[in-house]
């Protein structure tokens, strides 16, 4: 048997920390993808919280369930095994590093492409022999939810009343989609919270760059999003939903209207929190700007054009934390109103 060493105080040391929340916050916005009016709740969520849950999604629970014990069962190895799928390149596996600036945080992870003939390599360079039923959870799962994703994108559409209804579906779709899957595993941290009442921030906080993001997780605590007024509160956990980020790029082709979640993660002090996100990009010479059909008359773009590979280098260099958008922010002046003789 295998006895995994237990972490010290000192591989805690440059963590941050946070208090955790007395309660969860109940006004996050769920929404019932069969409902007739779930097209103008999904771009009332997006404007006010950039945030949702969706039910009735129909991804069954099964694949969720095997998926999460995959990962599971990934992220009990030993060490050495699971450094063998590693250091990120971007893609591997990762251990409290999280991304090349000095961003840390109480989580290890694994990162992948969605192209399947992509996964598939990886899983070979990772493992030597590869592991069919992850592989193929990993695959099917990605299906599955990309398919949720473009179906909320195409509610939008609706909502906003805009044509072609596939206008922001099509760019998941595209065969050159820039588009991620991403496993986090955070440990329980008793210690740290036995000692100063506070949890290990597990992935700091952070808006998503790409269109948008579904997330699901198991039912454990951690995820948290900053209202519009900076107040930052604590998600309810529900393994059978998705809950829905807009990203920068979304934020910019509504040319303001939605806004990117501002969003984090803390470990909980005793139960691990396994989470699977897919994160919906563009293809890389996409350009990114505000959607003409959405655009009033007279109305400026708040954004300078850029496309999405120009974006995601930048926010490569960026930390975590960072206003990513704020370099591609334009300065509009107020036109001075005529006055007469």
């Amino acid at each position: 048997m295998v006895v995994l060493s237990q972490p010290t105080l000192e591989d805690f040391s440059l963590i941050k920390t946070c208090k955790p929340s007395g309660s969860l916050f109940t006004g996050i916005p769920v929404i019932d993808l069969s409902a007739p009016d779930a097209k103008t709740l999904i771009v009332e969520a997006c404007q006010e919280f950039g945030f949702f849950k969706v039910v009735n999604h129909g991804v069954c629970p099964e694949l969720m369930a095997r998926l999460e014990a995959e990962a599971v069962k990934f992220f009990s190895l030993p060490q050495p095994e699971k450094d063998r799928a590693g250091p990120p390149s971007p893609f591997g596996y990762g251990n409290k590093k999280i991304g090349p600036n000095g961003d840390v945080g109480w989580i290890e992870y694994l990162l992948f492409s969605t192209n399947p003939d992509f996964i598939s390599q990886k899983f070979l360079s990772m493992f030597q022999e590869e592991p069919e039923v992850f592989r193929s959870a990993v695959n099917e799962y990605i299906w599955k939810v990309r398919g949720v994703v473009c179906r909320v994108l195409e509610l939008i559409a609706d909502g906003l009343r805009i044509e072609p209804r596939d206008v922001l579906s099509k760019l998941l779709r595209d065969e050159k989609s820039d588009s991620f899957f991403r496993l986090n595993y955070y440990p329980p941290c008793p210690k740290v919270q036995a000692q100063s009442g506070r949890n290990l921030v597990g992935f700091g906080e952070h808006t998503d760059p790409q269109i948008m993001s579904a997330v699901r997780s198991n039912n454990t605590t951690g995820l948290q999003i900053s209202l519009r007024d900076g107040t930052w509160v604590s998600v309810p956990p529900d393994q059978s939903s998705f809950f829905i980020n807009v990203g920068d790029s979304l934020q910019v082709m509504t040319n303001g209207r939605f806004r990117s979640v501002r969003h984090r993660v803390l470990a909980d002090s005793l139960k691990p929190r396994v989470s699977m996100i897919y994160f919906g990009g563009p293809p890389p010479s996409e350009k990114i700007t505000p959607l003409p059909p959405l655009m009033e008359e007279g109305e400026e773009s708040l954004y300078k054009e850029f496309t999405w590979s120009e974006y995601k280098k930048s926010a490569y260099k960026s930390r975590l934390g960072d206003n990513r958008l704020g370099q591609f922010e334009k300065i509009i002046k107020k036109k001075k109103k005529a006055t007469g003789p």
